[in-house]
């Protein structure tokens, strides 16, 4: 496999407007996931719902760096991981369990990432999970699940209880297994897992230190209205845009 953008075939031409947006927007997230740090070398996911009336996903080559992917060379399969457009990379069938799940049994699922940062990891592994100790906490607390581990996700008998852990909540913490967030759109499930995130490494460092304090109840209950007073109601939207322009000063062949 070669990463290089100039070897692989533009997708634009062959592909509708609405499927190149969708393509650009989950290839910019991989871009700002390695640019934060949170990648796994060539391991995790993010898929995006490809826009129509199939059931056809967008997702990374399996040995790519997160760093490498453009919008040509992401994948395009069904719901059972099979290719329905050509291209000269395969998928990890194991990523592809979790996200398959997911994106079938909820409507709203267009885009699903799964990290392995180390501190998602770490949280992950406390008995408590996340905790209600800091103001970043309290926005995936709000939407907050939490699945058992079971091992490596190859197992499709694993898909129904994933699905039932998540229900209709945004975000969830893989016990043992790292972070996931889901969205109907690719700015909305960044902003998610920024937050999720954000809020593990606070955690992680606050345990190093002195005795932590709790946030009260009454204000971890109130943070969904208060959340969309700093969104301005505009979702990831409020950040993707920046976003977007960092990386195209940085490189802007994710685009091609």
């Amino acid at each position: 496999m070669h990463a290089d953008p100039v070897l692989i075939r533009s997708a634009r031409a062959h592909v509708t407007a609405e499927e190149w947006a969708v393509r650009t927007d989950l290839a910019a997230c991989y871009r700002a996931v390695a640019l934060y740090r949170w990648d796994d070398l060539v391991f995790t996911h993010i898929s995006a719902r490809v826009p129509g009336s199939e059931h056809h996903f967008l997702i990374n080559p399996y040995g790519m760096l997160f760093e490498e992917i453009t919008a040509s060379s992401l994948v395009k399969i069904d719901l059972q991981g099979r290719k329905v457009m050509e291209s000269p990379f395969e998928i990890n069938p194991a990523g592809f369990t979790i996200h398959s799940a997911i994106h079938e049994a909820r409507d709203d699922a267009h885009c699903v990432i799964h990290l392995h940062t180390r501190d998602g990891v770490a949280v992950s592994c406390q008995k408590q999970g996340l905790l209600p100790i800091s103001q970043h906490s309290l926005f995936p607390l709000a939407t907050l699940a939490y699945h058992d581990y079971e091992g490596v996700a190859l197992d499709d008998d694993e898909r129904p209880r994933l699905v039932k852990d998540l229900g209709n909540r945004h975000a969830m913490i893989l016990r043992n297994h790292g972070l996931l967030t889901v969205a109907d759109n690719v700015a909305d499930a960044f902003l998610y897992m920024y937050f999720l995130q954000r809020a593990c490494e606070i955690q992680v460092a606050a345990q190093g230190g002195g005795e932590i304090g709790r946030i009260p109840q009454p204000i971890v209950d109130g943070i969904q209205k208060a959340a969309k007073v700093v969104l301005r109601e505009s979702g990831g939207m409020i950040a993707w845009p920046a976003i977007l322009r960092k990386l195209d000063r940085l490189d802007p062949a994710w685009r091609t």
